[in-house]
């Protein structure tokens, strides 16, 4: 009988928990490819079904502030969630001040990918096709290294791909994802604004 590939595993997983990619992968390497264990590795780690919860309206929440660099760079970050009531705890407001962080050591001009302008995408693409293409590459060769240039600039100018600050083996996505297992809420980052002294073009 042929063995389950990595890559199937990965799939089942998430279908039985809800879990996302990476959480998947890691527990399936902790289980050493054994899905049951796999599944309880992640409900050990209040994983499972955040996904799931990922989906449900969130329309409370708060507005964090932070200022960093001796008020050189100011930050504020509407997040937002289902309750008042989770809304106050501190392990909420904690990750909001995280989140302000972030913002402010990497500079994203987006939350997530679904907000950059198609055409923003196509012009970056367009242009990285043509760097790749004058290397002298096969064509095939070039649009594969021009599309993981793109992804690149995505995972920089977009908030939720960003590498955590504090820890660059989880995204911030995946962040977001540990905290909402944890407190079985949906939470959501609404939008975000970054002021740098003496800015006066948007980065991205």
């Amino acid at each position: 009988m042929a063995q389950t590939s990595e890559v199937d595993l990965i799939r089942q997983l998430r279908e039985k928990t809800g879990a996302g990619i990476m959480e998947c992968k890691k527990a399936i390497a902790e289980a050493t490819g054994d899905l049951d264990k796999a599944v309880r590795v992640l409900r050990e780690k209040g994983l499972a079904r955040a996904d799931r919860k990922a989906q449900r309206v969130a329309a409370e929440g708060l507005v964090c502030s932070y200022v960093h660099a001796g008020g050189r760079i100011g930050v504020l970050v509407e997040l937002n969630c289902e309750t008042d009531f989770v809304a106050r705890t501190p392990e909420f407001q904690e990750l909001a001040k995280e989140l302000a962080m972030q913002v402010a050591a990497s500079n994203p001009a987006w939350v997530s990918r679904e907000d950059v302008p198609a055409a923003r995408i196509e012009d970056e693409r367009q242009i990285l096709r043509k760097e790749a293409a004058s290397t002298g590459k096969p064509p095939h060769v070039a649009e594969k290294i021009a599309e993981g240039k793109l992804e690149k600039f995505c995972q920089a100018v977009c908030l939720l791909d960003q590498l955590y600050i504090r820890d660059p083996n989880v995204s911030v996505k995946d962040l977001i994802k540990q905290h909402i297992a944890r407190i079985g809420e949906n939470i959501v980052v609404r939008r975000f604004i970054r002021f740098e002294l003496g800015e006066t073009k948007p980065a991205a």
